[in-house]
């Protein structure tokens, strides 16, 4: 993208720190001036993704595409440590592989440790699988028995509950772990995670007014950044994910397809938790429809059998 494009879509919150920028590309000289633009504009870490599986990204021979290059990879990485002063850290986000038949995760991050990654970022999936079948932790497991001690390893994928994160650490001994599609629409997820690490109960599902709060918050937050052209767009997947699980909410997601301002579709959200208030804590849907599964996980619907989905379809961000 270009570089006032590139600039416009990070948000700093200084009150939050580390700001990571992450960037992707294929050319070390233009990768380097956008890891240069990043820490001007205040990053504390560079992240370079090379685990994108989304086929605009791939076909340009970035994202994943990359884990078939392990070679330019590298100097991929060492063209952004060589840009950034030495006290901002690069890290490198990668998938498994390519495809079952060249899995090389552990090949590949030792590669990017030694071009000067000081960290990294395993999704347990290829790119041939998408986010399709579940995350392999075993993989993620040789990455960390393969790395050096003092280098720390992320895992990543499939991550939804405490439960899932407590078995990822498990399996994989990794550091830490990133959370991606997990908590769209449940960032109450963090509370959870950190009430855990420090040995304390966990605060529990939050109440219909905390998700009507922080929905608004997330709203705004998308109207105020997003494009003209992409505002509807992203106000209907932020309402799908904040609508998961509640009662109507599979006829909300399909009110939403039918509005064509951001002004409307956030109306129709009020309404719908201004609706559901009165119920209390009797808000849960009694099962969940396969188009909201869909919307919630992907931003876009899928076939489903049984699924009677409206005509119009989202395109996956």
């Amino acid at each position: 993208m270009g570089a006032e494009k590139a600039v416009g879509r990070m948000w700093p919150s200084y009150d939050n720190r580390p700001f990571v920028v992450q960037i992707f590309g294929r050319d070390p000289v233009s990768l380097a001036r956008a890891a240069e633009m990043a820490a001007e504009a205040g990053a504390s870490i560079v992240d370079i993704n090379m685990g994108c599986p989304a086929k605009k990204v791939t076909s340009g021979l970035c994202g994943s595409a990359l884990m078939r290059e392990p070679e330019l990879a590298a100097s991929l990485v060492k063209a952004v440590r060589r840009a950034l002063p030495a006290h901002l850290p690069v890290t490198v986000k990668h998938r498994l592989g390519w495809d079952d038949d060249s899995v090389n995760a552990p090949e590949f991050a030792l590669r990017m440790v030694d071009a000067g990654a000081a960290l990294i970022t395993v999704h347990g999936r290829t790119r041939s699988q998408g986010f399709s079948g579940q995350a392999r932790l075993e993989p993620i497991a040789e990455v960390r028995h393969r790395l050096p001690r003092e280098i720390p390893l992320l895992g990543n994928g499939d991550v939804q509950t405490v439960e899932d994160y407590v078995r990822m650490k498990h399996v994989t001994r990794c550091d830490g772990v990133m959370i991606g599609r997990g908590a769209r629409g449940n960032p109450w997820l963090f509370r959870s995670l950190q009430a855990l690490e420090r040995g304390m109960p966990d605060p529990g599902t939050p109440t219909l007014d905390e998700r009507r709060t922080v929905w608004r918050r997330h709203a705004g937050l998308v109207r105020e950044h997003s494009s003209p052209r992409m505002v509807l767009h992203e106000l209907r997947k932020t309402l799908a994910w904040y609508s998961r699980g509640l009662h109507n909410g599979s006829h909300l997601r399909q009110e939403a397809f039918r509005m064509t301002s951001p002004e409307a579709l956030t109306e129709l959200g009020e309404s719908f938790f201004e609706r559901l208030l009165p119920l209390g804590d009797d808000v849960v849907a009694p099962s969940e429809d396969p188009v909201a599964k869909s919307l919630a996980r992907h931003g876009r619907r899928q076939s489903a059998v049984g699924a009677q989905a409206p005509a119009d379809a989202l395109p996956v961000s």
